[in-house]
Formats: structure tokens, C-alpha cells, sequence
């Protein structure tokens, strides 16, 4: 084996790895698109009072045992909200799909701009994430936060390998 191939295998071995990883986050940032999609076109349907009406009516009804106190909240926060305000929320979603979209597809295809497009989106709100999950603790927050966390940690170390080194694990597996 020659020196050359000697070391380029652990490099070629690393890039296919670097590579699902890749693509592991991809389709989480296109799940997540898909989600903020669904949000985005139920906040315009409500943004119709009949629509909104029809919802609180069908949540004033609902039968749920033990949640009676919840679902008047619920009601209450929605008719305090009001149908005017889901604009608001749907044209937020649709932003934040547009990001994590671009995000997802540019990691899927292995773009170098879009490794650092995600570490500074979703570095940006990890943050915001922390004070939320300190101030108003959830599991789910927190495996958000982890998640989020993790994800800047992998993208950064991927994205500060030199490009020389990308290319000759490229040309090795090509």
C-alpha cells in the first residue's frame, strides 16, 4: 500500500461518516420544515373567525377527563389570542420553514456553506433555548436544547476540516 492511500483512507473513512451525519440532520431540518409547514397552513385556515369559532366551539365541547381546567384555558388563550393574530403565527412558521429548509437541503447535498448556515441559525437559538428550558423546565425542552447543542458541536468540527482534506476523500471514494 502506498503512503498516499494509507492516508487517505482514514480520510475517506471519516468523510462517509461526516457525510450521514450530514444527511441524518438534513432530514431532521426537512421534518421539521414539513411540521412548520402544517403549523403555517392551520394558523391561515384559522385567521377565518368561522374557522376560529368553530374551533373553540369544538374545544368548548370536547369531553376530556381531568383536563377541564386546561381546555378553558385553552379556550381562553385562544379567544384572548383571536383569529386576527394566527397571520402572525403562520407567516413566523412559514420563515422558520424556509430556514430550516434551505438548511435541510444544502446539508443533504453536501454543501459547505450549508454547514455553516445551521451552526449559525441554530446556534443563534440556543440561547433563547436554554432560558426557556431553565425557566420553564420540560423534557422535551431539554432534549430540544441537547439536540440543538450537539448538532452546532458536529457542524462546526465537520465544517472546520480543511477543504483540501474534503477533496481528497472525495477523490478517493469517487
Amino acid at each position: 500500500m502506498s503512503d498516499i492511500e494509507s492516508t487517505t483512507e482514514p480520510a475517506a473513512a471519516a468523510s462517509l461518516q461526516h457525510h450521514a451525519g450530514l444527511r441524518v440532520i438534513a432530514v431532521y431540518e426537512i421534518i421539521k420544515t414539513a411540521c412548520l409547514v402544517l403549523v403555517a397552513m392551520a394558523a391561515f385556515h384559522l385567521d377565518r373567525q368561522q374557522n376560529f369559532e368553530q374551533l373553540v366551539h369544538w374545544l368548548e365541547h370536547l369531553s376530556l377527563a381531568d383536563s377541564n381546567g386546561l381546555r378553558w384555558r385553552l379556550v381562553g388563550l385562544l379567544q384572548d389570542f383571536g383569529p386576527s393574530r394566527f397571520v402572525a403565527v403562520g407567516a413566523v412558521a412559514l420563515g422558520y420553514a424556509v430556514l430550516f429548509g434551505i438548511e435541510g437541503v444544502g446539508l443533504w447535498l453536501g454543501k459547505y456553506w450549508a454547514e455553516w448556515f445551521t451552526v449559525i441559525a441554530t446556534g443563534s437559538l440556543i440561547p433563547l433555548e436554554l432560558y426557556e428550558t431553565l425557566h420553564r423546565f420540560g423534557w422535551l425542552k431539554l432534549a430540544t436544547l441537547a439536540g440543538n447543542a450537539a448538532i452546532v458541536v458536529y457542524l462546526v468540527r465537520i465544517a472546520l476540516q480543511t477543504r483540501a482534506t474534503r477533496r481528497a476523500s472525495k477523490h478517493h471514494t469517487s
